[in-house]
């Protein structure tokens, strides 16, 4: 094994930490390694991956990614390994996911020995149908859970039911030798995270987050924009536009690879344009044609080209969303601007570990904007070094949620009362009220189809509109449904890869939005507001107050935009623009909690 690490990695000697996780694997554990950004966390389950392969030809292995991003920056990582393993050299991997042609899916499912995928996939398009991959999950002994951080909250919730619909299906087919590997960022309780997702007792599964790796020295800047008047504050701070494209420049023109991490798309596209720009007026256009936006909404043949091109050194910056902050391979970088306070911790770390490799120097500069938050945080310094460790939750004992996938359990397979040991007792009241029982006992759903493809696990479902090039006719990006209303009106200026378009068009009938290439110095801000009825209450309770109630049932949720602010690119106003548009309702109401009372 240590030679086709080698000859595939370089890797001549484990990490302390790869070592002790690899251990408990061998001793039958499940494992979750909680180590730093480029710590090696890889390797934990490639080796296991590649060990179980080799010991039984039957065997197989499933990798289970939050992104198809990941899916495809991982699969080619241990198809080098298995390569140069004489034994397992023909092994073959594949990706499973949302964008593998049908005319292929067949073929995945009769070869496959190693599958990476997503949680949505697993649900929707593996478990549903057990008689076709009944192969795969007879022998499948390893699965590999990565960037467990990710797991929380709804989508959190809907994944772990999904694991458990994973465990009982192969328990069914006899097979009891399952072990999960888990790697994240740093969070509170990996181990006990862990056990929530996976439905197990927490002495099975071990905890590895010591990290061994070596780390060369980091350099933290912590960067306020100058006040416009340093006798009056009150006047405000300098654009923070002005400053990240200010550092950004100055790094690359010494030739520091860089990238800068926006909150939302839109500042990722404004700092894009504005960087590109800057240069062009220093002078500098061959650095202008080196800089890109990386987010979510690119074609995916947009995304890969892009990370080749970091990870080769065409591209020498890039300013990206929270898209790039888990572990695609985009190479080494020197150093990395935050714009503005993260959302989490755990986001925070993430970007911050995308600078240096190993030994390497790096430096991360967090440039605050004028927001309450982030000036808090430069004034208090110490709690930047010093955040609160992640919390993540997760629920798999709501009513709603559960009951949807024990709807999806019951079509995958009859549910019976041994099934509480991977759904508890609340899973086999449910089973009993919403299914029918059969002659022998067991409950059956009478769907024709699975109940997963309409049980979104990332809540609301993204339907989605393509953002057409008008004058080429090529496709941009591909935009969700509840983004178009507030992107996509009458006048609205909007920027991909830093070039600006006007909108010419919408057809909600083919859910197309046409987009004309336009020179203009400006971004568009709607002006919109959101108007929330309550329609029906299902529940009521009285909080502690004696003034206030919680209601909870189905709102009505309409938004409007009535016009927008043309703004430049230092965040100054323009011009403020009326516009009559349709208001939009939402397809789906949601559940929502109301308050009724005062505050005193």
């Amino acid at each position: 094994m240590m030679d086709a690490l080698q000859y595939a990695h370089g890797i001549q000697q484990l990490y302390s930490h790869q070592a002790s996780a690899l251990t408990h694997i061998q001793r039958g554990k499940h494992v979750v390694v909680c180590t730093s950004t480029s710590s090696g966390k890889s390797l934990v389950y490639q080796v296991p991956i590649a060990h179980a392969l080799a010991q039984d030809p039957n065997a197989t292995a499933l990798c289970i990614f939050p992104t198809k991003a990941l899916t495809q920056d991982q699969l080619s990582s241990l198809c080098r390994l298995l390569r140069h393993h004489n034994s397992i050299k023909d092994a073959e991997a594949y990706t499973y996911d949302g964008d593998t042609p049908a005319d292929e899916r067949r073929s995945i499912r009769d070869r496959a020995r190693v599958l990476f995928t997503n949680p949505d996939m697993l649900h929707q398009a593996i478990l549903p149908h057990e008689e076709k991959w009944r192969r795969f999950l007879k022998g499948l002994r390893v699965v590999v859970l990565d960037e467990l951080h990710v797991y929380t909250g709804i989508f959190g919730t809907h994944t772990s039911l999904i694991l458990r619909r994973l465990r009982r299906l192969c328990a069914a087919l006899g097979n009891e030798l399952l072990q999960f590997v888990s790697c994240s960022a740093t969070i509170s309780e990996p181990k006990e995270h862990l056990k929530q997702l996976l439905g197990m007792n927490v002495g099975e599964i071990e905890e590895v987050g010591n990290d061994g790796a070596p780390c060369g020295p980091k350099e933290w800047i912590l960067w306020n924009p100058p006040l416009i008047d340093p006798h009056d504050p009150s006047h405000g701070r300098m654009s923070a536009y002005n400053e990240v494209s200010q550092l950004f420049r100055h790094l690359l023109s010494n030739g520091v690879r860089t990238i800068v991490f926006a909150k939302v798309r839109r500042t990722c596209e404004i700092i894009t344009r504005k960087v590109r720009d800057d240069f062009v007026h220093d002078g500098r256009p061959d650095l202008a044609h080196r800089v890109h936006a990386y987010r979510s909404g690119y074609a995916p043949s947009d995304r890969r080209q892009l990370e080749y091109e970091m990870a080769h050194g065409h591209v020498m910056g890039l300013i990206a969303t929270s898209a790039l902050e888990l572990g695609v391979d985009i190479g080494v970088l020197d150093a990395v601007i935050l714009f503005g306070v993260p959302y989490s911790s755990a986001s925070m770390q993430q970007q911050a570990g995308r600078a240096g490799r190993r030994q390497k120097e790096s430096l991360v500069i967090l440039l605050g904007e004028p927001f309450p938050v982030d000036q808090y945080y430069l004034r208090n310094p110490e709690l930047v070094f010093q955040p609160p460790i992640t919390k993540l939750w997760i629920e798999p004992s709501n009513e709603l949620i559960l009951e949807a996938h024990i709807r999806c359990a019951a079509f995958e397979m009859p549910f019976s009362h041994s099934d509480s040991r991977f759904f508890g007792d609340a899973g086999w009241t449910i089973a009993q009220r919403v299914c029918f029982s059969d002659k022998a006992g067991y409950y059956q759903v009478q769907d024709t189809e699975s109940p997963a493809l309409n049980i979104p696990i990332r809540g609301a479902r993204q339907d989605t509109y393509q953002y057409i090039d008008a004058m080429i006719g090529q496709l941009l990006e591909e935009v969700e449904i509840e983004r178009v209303y507030f992107e996509a009106y009458e006048g609205a200026v909007f920027i991909h890869q830093g070039v600006t378009y006007i909108c010419q068009s919408v057809h909600h009938d083919m859910r197309v939005v046409y987009l004309a290439r336009t020179q203009v110095q400006y971004y568009t801000r709607p002006r919109d507001l959101t108007d929330i009825d309550p329609c029906e209450v299902w529940r009521m309770r009285t909080l502690k107050h004696k003034d206030m109630y919680a209601f909870y049932g189905r709102v009505d949720v309409i938004f409007h935009v009535w016009g927008y602010f043309k703004v430049d690119w230092r965040a100054n106003i323009l011009d403020t623009v009326d516009i009559d548009a349709e208001p939009f309702v939402p397809r789906d109401t949601e559940l929502n909690l109301t308050f009724r009372g005062e505050f005193r």
